[in-house]
């Protein structure tokens, strides 16, 4: 009896331990989100990039990124999910080798492309994975905070390690920095992740793959590229029909196919439908409230960078103790709708308050709450989330169902920051066509960017207390529908 005791904290230690390698994988991705945005003057001056040159050291990341998502999920259904993060682990720290090394462009931008692909399939099964640790409720509650936690806290670090890299050595230990995480989070993984998973003599859905990978390469290429070529030109709304033509052709594939790449029935199931389309608004908010108000702290208030970090850290502080411990308690006690939909809800009303920020704010006042409150929101918000997309989801769709809600976070984010920015925009044009100085223009489009947030925020929560359902009647119920 003690010995069966002793084999099940071992075994209870081991998966937390596993835990913390994955999450350490998921946090070099994370990281490098930011880590290059800092380095990219650096990276210019080096490589001799043109300005329209240089975004593609961002956006070939971004477009293999967002393009492999749904599919690297369902490649961790089909063929294991421990074989697919490893092998995007390898793919990452390999092509972060070759970013290191780069001396040209063209080797550098191929480079993050292949990055992309390796963060992609990482990112698409971690949440799979996690599920199959943690089968237990309350451990699962509790795996996915830390998670959480690190989503939320590497964009942050990011920020710092590539200012200390970029100035102390040079751009290339940006990327040379991940290969000996690279190694130890491949070897432990391989030493600590369960093997089994797979469904073995299932075929791919190639013809859905293609068309899905497509249509969503086409879908971000048009949104990184909007601001730049106009939302309104032939050549933007044109990769915009294109890619909504391949969605259609894969839809249709999908309910024709035997074997399809996604079943159509996951998004029958009632709260992974809600918990998306809530991830898609919240994300829209999100992604362009951290955007903007950077934006309003430096050039409206006229904080120096280093200010604006520190302004961000109440924020990132309130949502890491919430992620760490707290959240899950909620969700323990009052389940998954409450927490996430008061979450959102705070969340927006800290959105709110930053569209009346002044031109004269002061940062006890004006900055501090709303930062206070999206943090605040976020922390509890994003684990309930994370489990009403995974919850109700078959074990064997859940690498799907991962790529899903990392599809979901992605797109709604580049959407709504594009979207928000060019209203923004729009807005301050029309005040300096009105004779309003330039810094109350400019103030006068970023909050109006703020409001619209609250309102995708506000909605999200509206979605979430209306909608979802506990886990346990949420199967009954998606069970006696598709029944």
């Amino acid at each position: 009896m003690r010995s069966s005791s002793v084999n099940a904290d071992l075994d209870r230690r081991k998966r937390w331990l596993a835990l913390m390698v994955l999450c350490l994988g998921v946090l070099m991705i994370v990281l490098d989100t930011t880590i290059v945005n800092v380095a990219l003057p650096s990276i210019r001056d080096d490589l001799k990039f043109s300005e329209t040159a240089l975004v593609w050291v961002v956006n070939a990341y971004m477009l293999t990124f967002g393009g492999f998502l749904l599919l690297g999920g369902r490649l961790g259904d089909l063929y294991g999910h421990r074989r697919l993060f490893v092998a995007g682990i390898a793919l990452f720290t390999v092509a972060s080798l070759a970013c290191g090394l780069a001396q040209s462009q063209a080797m550098l931008v191929a480079a993050r492309a292949v990055q992309g692909l390796g963060g992609a399939v990482v990112s698409a099964v971690s949440l799979s994975l996690i599920m199959m640790l943690f089968p237990e409720q309350e451990d699962r509650a509790k795996a996915m905070g830390v998670y959480g936690f690190v989503c939320a806290g590497g964009g942050s670090i990011g920020v710092l390690l590539g200012g200390f890299l970029a100035s102390v050595l040079s751009w290339h230990w940006i990327f040379l920095v991940n290969l000996p995480i690279g190694a130890a989070v491949y070897g432990l993984c391989m030493a600590l992740l369960p093997a089994k998973g797979g469904q073995p003599g299932e075929r791919l859905d190639m013809a859905g793959a293609a068309a899905i990978t497509a249509s969503l390469m086409l879908a971000v290429y048009a949104v990184v590229n909007g601001n730049e070529r106009g939302w309104t030109s032939f050549h933007t709304l044109g990769l915009l029909g294109a890619a909504a033509v391949l969605l259609a052709a894969f839809l249709a594939i999908e309910s024709r196919v035997r074997a399809p790449l996604m079943p159509l029935g996951l998004f029958r199931l009632r709260n992974v439908a809600t918990a998306n389309a809530a991830g898609v608004l919240w994300a829209a908010a999100m992604f362009a409230a951290f955007f903007i108000s950077a934006l309003y702290l430096q050039v409206v208030l006229g904080y120096s960078p280093m200010q604006v970090g520190l302004a961000f850290l109440p924020a990132n502080v309130i949502m890491a103790v919430f992620s760490l411990g707290l959240s899950a308690r909620l969700v323990m006690r009052f389940g998954i709708r409450a927490p996430l939909a008061c979450g959102l809800a705070v969340a927006s009303v800290g959105l709110a308050l930053f569209a009346r920020a002044p031109i004269q704010g002061d940062f006890l006042i004006d900055v501090l709450p709303a930062m206070s409150l999206l943090g605040l929101g976020a922390g509890v918000a994003f684990n309930p989330m994370l489990l009403a997309a995974m919850n109700d989801v078959d074990p064997r769709d859940a690498g799907l169902a991962s790529g899903v809600v990392n599809t979901s976070f992605m797109m709604g984010g580049a959407l709504g920051l594009a979207v928000l920015a060019s209203l923004a925009a729009a807005r301050t044009n029309f005040l300096l066509e009105r004779g309003a100085a330039q810094v109350a223009a400019l103030n006068g489009g970023y909050q109006m960017a703020f409001a619209l947030g609250a309102a995708c925020g506000a909605v999200a929560a509206v979605l979430c207390a209306m909608l979802l359902r506990p886990p346990a009647a949420a199967r009954a119920g998606d069970s006696a529908s598709t029944a």
